[in-house]
Formats: structure tokens, C-alpha cells, sequence
């Protein structure tokens, strides 16, 4: 095998029982970029000796008997909008170009206190907004790999990195692991500290993960979540035991609520095809349950509180170089300096609305199911496509899972969307686990 093809989860335990070097997974990782990512362009920033002196320190750390973290030498690919400390931080525009933090985002803190290498940083869109970036689709370079955190789901799907980081406004996790073929987690708003990551909506912003197993996505997730009295958002209780509940079989067999949504006419015959055959292999395990008709104007709302927070938290970039931005998100950001108060929070009072239906929906059965994108990974790279199968969820800060289980006709991968309450991460992630062993072949 490989080194580059294994898991983080098995890498993690061949280096602490000195089976596995960090130094050898990390150079076999850059060997796979360098055959590789001239097609993908996942990468911004890759510095190839920077990340073998972190795994030799790892390495040596383990030869001298030190305590270990769960991910000790383990390298992990961070989308370019967290801060850190030893990389430039230029949130995929020229108006940050060279920017150069010196310090780390919080999330970064924490892959660095479990032991990871961070190998490099990732490809993003513009500001994380829709302007694509230069990385295509592994499958094939001539569609789009999503967006916005198109270089770490590209980069996983590759092979050139176990895990990476990305982030969600709206679909920028699960429509990219769905468009290329990877496990997305969008955890719980608030689960995971946002602090020194860039802002674009305290209402509406995740830090997500994209890794190719359940396994590694609850590992990821567990060294991550947890109180940060810099992140208004995040809450001091218990962190969740992501790897031991993911680990369980579940009690019973999950029951699933196939929820449309109001983007279900978006939806491509593939699409439509694919669930088909799943609620017929699922049988009585999935129920359709129709989404109450206030919440058909979820996608409205939605637009309402990214729009205004984006042009409030780009205005000093847009008063600087609005002439250097993209036309798209020119208009997003002027339309939010339209927005008024009061559409504001309406919108806003909403979401908990939308949070408690979920949380109802959910004392009768174990997750939702629905689709992480319209289809599969359109042609061209002037687009990253649709987020709209993920605003729902984005919007109540619902957790969301893409479980990489259809192929489309061209051949290409289809993500199954699972949704559940706010802070049932857990019991997602398992009843993603089950999803993935029962759904039908590809």
C-alpha cells in the first residue's frame, strides 16, 4: 500500500506504535502532490521542506518518549483562510495578497497541540464567497470541485492529504465533498472556534472537515471542538465523544426523514434517480417528510443575513479595491449595504425556528436525508455550482454530513446529505457510519 492512501485514524496509530514514521507519510504525501497536483492546483502555499521539519520534530518528539496526540504526525491541509503563524494567510484575493498573520487561528492551535503537521494551505474562492480559484475537480479537470473550500476537498479526493479544513457559509463543505467524491462534516454552529478564521457571518459561519472515512472525521472533529471565550458562538459543556459514539453500532437501525427542501426542482435526474433507488434499498428505514410551508422562504433569509454581514465585514476591502473584486461579489455586498434592519432580524429570528423543527423531527427518527448538491460537478471552472441543497442547514446551523455513496451518468460522484439537531454531531456522524456500510452500490 501506499503510505499516502491510508487513513488519518491508521496513520495516526501505525506512528505511535513506531510502525510508520511521520517524516516517511508526510514525504510520501509530497511525492503524491508533486505527481499530481498540476492537474488539481489545490494548493496556494506548500512549503515541502517546512513540512518535513514538522514531522521530523513529531518523529523525534515519539523517540523521546513524549506524550503523543491523537494526530501526532499526521499532516493536514488548511483552507487559506485560517490564520497561521508559519504560512501566509491570503483569503484567496489580491487585496490580501502577502498577508502574513504571525499568529494561529484557534482550529490550527489545536491540529498543532494533537500533534498534526500542517502540510500546507488550500486553495479557497474569492474572500470564501463564489469566485473560483484555480483548483479543478480530481475526477476531471474540466469541472469544478465546488466551492469555497475547493483545495481541501480536491486535495483529500487526491490522495495528497488525509484531512483538511474548510469552512461553510452556505454549501462551501458539503457541496465540494459531494462534487469530488470525499466525507464532508459541517459540525454544529458553534461546535468549533472560529477565532482568527476569516469572518464573513457570525450568524451563519462553520469551520467544517473533509477527510475519507466517518472514522477520521469524528477523530478531526473531537481535537477540535470545544469553549473559546473569543468565539461568542461556542459554549462551555462537555465536548462530544466524536470517536467512541461513531464507533457504536447503533441501537436500532436509523430511521431517515427525506426532506426536498424548496431547491428540490434544481435537482438533476441523477439526483432524482439515485434517491429512488435508496429509498427502495432503505425500505421503511426512510419516511417522506414534508418541510412546513414558512420555511419555503429559508433560501430568502438566508440571502438577507450573508449579504448584509458580508458587506459589513468586507466594507474596509470593498471601500480599497472594490474595482479588483469580482462582479458577483461586488453586487453581493452592495445589495447588503441595501439591506434594513428590521428584514435583518426577522431573518435572524428565524433560524431558531427552523433549529427547533429539526430538533422535533428528530425524536422520531435519526437524521435527515437529503442531497448534498443538485448533481453532479458541472463542466467549466467559471462556476463552483449550487450551494442550495445546503442553505437550509447552513441557515439553522444544523450539523451535515456528505456520505459519498451515488455516481452520476458521467461517471462522476453524487453526495447523500444527513442533517440532525444542533449538537448531535455523534449520533450524525453513526448514523452517517451505518449509511455508508447499507446504502446500494455504486
Amino acid at each position: 500500500m501506499d503510505v499516502f492512501k491510508m487513513g488519518a485514524a491508521t496513520a495516526a496509530a501505525a506512528i505511535s506504535r513506531g510502525e510508520l514514521t511521520s517524516e516517511e507519510l508526510v514525504q510520501s504525501c509530497l511525492n503524491r502532490i508533486d505527481a499530481v497536483d498540476a492537474d488539481v492546483q489545490a494548493w496556494v502555499h506548500l512549503d515541502h521542506a517546512h513540512a518535513l521539519t514538522q514531522a521530523r520534530a513529531a518523529d523525534k518528539q515519539r523517540q523521546a518518549g513524549r506524550p503523543l496526540g491523537p494526530l501526532h504526525g499526521v499532516p493536514v491541509g488548511v483552507k487559506d483562510i485560517f490564520d497561521t503563524s508559519d504560512m501566509p494567510t491570503e483569503d484567496g484575493s489580491v487585496l490580501r495578497s502577502g498577508r502574513t498573520p504571525g499568529a494561529d487561528a484557534a482550529a490550527v492551535a489545536l491540529l498543532r497541540e494533537s500533534g498534526a503537521v500542517i502540510l500546507g494551505k488550500t486553495v479557497t474562492t474569492e474572500f470564501a464567497v463564489y469566485g473560483p480559484g484555480k483548483t479543478r475537480n480530481p475526477h476531471d479537470p474540466a469541472r469544478t470541485p465546488g466551492g469555497s473550500s475547493s483545495g481541501s476537498a480536491a486535495a483529500v479526493a487526491a490522495g495528497m492529504v488525509p484531512l483538511a479544513l474548510g469552512t461553510q457559509t452556505n454549501g462551501s463543505v458539503i457541496r465540494p465533498a459531494s462534487y469530488c467524491g470525499v466525507y464532508g462534516f459541517k459540525p454544529s454552529h458553534g461546535l468549533i472556534s472560529r477565532h482568527r478564521v476569516l469572518k464573513l457571518s457570525g450568524l451563519l459561519d462553520h469551520v467544517g472537515m473533509f477527510g475519507r472515512s466517518i472514522e477520521d472525521l469524528a477523530l478531526l472533529t473531537e481535537q477540535l471542538a470545544g469553549y473559546d471565550a473569543r468565539d461568542l458562538d461556542t459554549h462551555p459543556v462537555a465536548k462530544p465523544r466524536m470517536v467512541d459514539i461513531t464507533r457504536e453500532a447503533p441501537p436500532m437501525p436509523p430511521r431517515l426523514a427525506f426532506i426536498k427542501g424548496p431547491a428540490w426542482d434544481q435537482a438533476e435526474p441523477d439526483v432524482v434517480e439515485g434517491f429512488a433507488e435508496m429509498s427502495s434499498a432503505l425500505g421503511d428505514q426512510i419516511e417522506e417528510v414534508e418541510l412546513p410551508g414558512n420555511f419555503q422562504d429559508a433560501m430568502e433569509w438566508h440571502r438577507v443575513i450573508m449579504e448584509a454581514d458580508l458587506a459589513l465585514n468586507l466594507a474596509r476591502d470593498y471601500r480599497r479595491g472594490a474595482d479588483t473584486m469580482s462582479p458577483r461579489l461586488r453586487e453581493m455586498i452592495e445589495r447588503g449595504l441595501q439591506e434594513k434592519a428590521v428584514q435583518y432580524n426577522l431573518a435572524a429570528q428565524q433560524r431558531p425556528l427552523l433549529g427547533e423543527f429539526v430538533a422535533e423531527l428528530m425524536l422520531d427518527f435519526d437524521a435527515i436525508i437529503t442531497p448534498s448538491a443538485n448533481g453532479e460537478a458541472p463542466l467549466g471552472l467559471d462556476s463552483t455550482g449550487s450551494p442550495a441543497f445546503s442553505t437550509l442547514w447552513s441557515f439553522c446551523g444544523a450539523p451535515a454530513v456528505s456520505v459519498p455513496v451515488l455516481r452520476g451518468a458521467n461517471a462522476m460522484p453524487i453526495g447523500v446529505q444527513l442533517v440532525s439537531a444542533w449538537g448531535d454531531d455523534a449520533r450524525l456522524l453513526r448514523t452517517a457510519r451505518w449509511l455508508a456500510e447499507a446504502a446500494p452500490g455504486e
